[in-house]
């Protein structure tokens, strides 16, 4: 099992958004939620997480008017991202938001954990490489 780490789930979904805090909190991540870009934007004031979990379509921001402001901040640059969406072009749109990796919605939990426990390895061995 991967070492808990502080990942950011952006996600208009309510019911989502709670999920994914439950989920990710029980396996003792420190979770911060946002309902949309605007309020991530806001989250990684004073806060940088490890991975970003990204909805693609949202209202106020989207994230791919996240991803440009996020980008010219600074914020979070090293973050790996992961986006979940039931777009149709959901390879493509991951592509342009130069995102990790990306899941179909509805997707299972299961393969969600283990996809966010890929990104914290592939971050925290990327840190080590560069020390």
């Amino acid at each position: 099992m991967t070492a808990p780490g502080r990942i950011l789930v952006v996600e208009d979904d309510e019911s989502l958004r709670e999920a994914l805090l439950e989920v990710l909190g029980d396996e003792g991540h420190e979770v911060r939620v946002a309902e949309h870009g605007a309020d991530a934007l806001e989250t990684l004031d004073g806060w940088e997480p490890e991975v970003l979990v990204l909805d693609l379509m949202m209202p106020v921001m989207d994230a791919f008017e996240f991803r440009e402001h996020q980008r010219r901040r600074a914020a979070a640059l090293g973050a790996r991202v992961l986006v979940l969406s039931a777009a149709r072009d959901l390879g493509g749109a991951a592509e342009r938001l130069d995102a990790d990796a990306y899941l179909a919605k509805p997707f299972r939990l299961d393969e969600m954990l283990t996809t966010v426990e890929r990104l914290l390895d592939d971050h925290r061995a990327e840190g080590a490489a560069g020390r």
